[in-house]
């Protein structure tokens, strides 16, 4: 048996999806007791795109895919892996395999991993490892949910945040290796603040058999402490994946972070020292989309030129678990 040999990666493709229809802040006035400048003033965002009933996630995420797979100049058959992170499946059993189907990536293995708004951080990681013990080649990583299936749209406190959508990268095996350093952490003594969990009503099935059966209740947080705990973790996990990187502060080219809340994405440049012009940020137009928020604000900036082949990326996932986790990357191509 061949041992397996150590490889770097480099990310080559991305590719984002978003659902056409959209709900404004002035809309939301209409259904709960806020206005757009008390949203604005302490989300940052102005809009959410909702997906619509007999759309599906599946659909979504294969958009995203193919577009990262068609920028990186590949076939889907090229993929060895392709990992989806998401909370919110269409089937509890996960929908990777069905995103491998409709992409026609014969050749792939497919599996969901859930570590909500810090999924896409932890699914670049995980794909890493595959990556560097030899063992895949190419690799699509996909983050998408859609959070709108689970927001209970009488509470003013989280309905005004969340919004549905997909982002997608390929990565592919490489002499160089991009992706420098990184540094993962959960403490779970603090799930409470943000959870989305399940409520079961007891089933009686024969004399002294029972089950409990039922569904999952709308999104519960805890605002205030989730914004403390990101503002406070967030900087240490970046500063100890740069340490990782053998980086400084002052060589980042880029601080992306997942999309949850303009005040946060502030609150942690400042604590890091870095100038407001290298936040990358949509989270106005797209408000809170869990582990697709971080795949999606990457699209953007890539296409539009913001991010060059070669700069340095710091990314930043934060959310339910409570998780959290930061990976330093260089952006580029196999010939850039």
């Amino acid at each position: 048996m061949k041992s397996l040999v150590r490889q770097g990666i480099v990310l080559t493709g991305t590719g984002s999806a978003v659902p056409d229809t959209c709900l404004d802040n002035h809309q939301l006035n209409q259904m709960v007791v806020t206005s757009d400048d008390w949203i604005t003033t302490r989300t940052g965002i102005r809009r959410r795109h909702l997906l619509p009933p007999q759309n599906s996630l599946t659909a979504m995420a294969t958009e995203a895919a193919q577009k990262a797979i068609a920028m990186a100049g590949i076939a889907p058959q090229d993929l060895d892996l392709i990992i989806l992170a998401t909370s919110t499946p269409d089937d509890l059993f996960g929908n990777a395999s069905q995103i491998q189907a409709r992409l026609g990536a014969t050749q792939a293995v497919a599996f969901d991993l859930t570590a909500a708004c810090s999924g896409f951080v932890f699914g670049l990681v995980t794909a890493a490892q595959f990556m560097r013990a030899g063992a895949y080649q190419n690799v699509l990583l996909i983050g998408a949910d859609v959070l709108s299936r689970w927001v209970d749209w009488s509470d003013r406190r989280t309905c005004v945040l969340f919004g549905d959508g997909a982002g997608a990268v390929v990565l592919q095996a490489s002499e160089y290796d991009c992706l420098l350093g990184f540094q993962l952490h959960t403490d779970g003594t603090q799930n409470q603040y943000l959870k989305l969990g399940f409520q079961e009503q007891e089933k009686l099935l024969i004399d002294s058999v029972r089950v409990g059966q039922g569904t999952y209740q709308p999104i519960a947080m805890n605002g205030q402490e989730v914004y403390r705990f990101a503002v406070q973790k967030v900087p240490e996990v970046i500063e100890k994946a740069l340490y990782r990187a053998g980086l400084d502060i002052e060589q980042v080219d880029w601080l992306l972070m997942h999309q949850a809340n303009q005040r946060i994405l502030n609150a942690v440049a400042e604590r890091l020292n870095l100038p407001e012009e290298k936040i990358i940020s949509n989270v106005a137009n797209y408000g809170n989309t869990s582990a697709a928020s971080i795949p999606l604000a990457l699209d953007e900036a890539v296409r539009q030129g913001q991010i060059k082949p070669h700069d340095i990326v710091a990314l930043a996932g934060f959310g339910a678990g409570l998780s959290w986790g930061a990976a330093i990357f260089e952006w580029g191509s196999l010939n850039s």
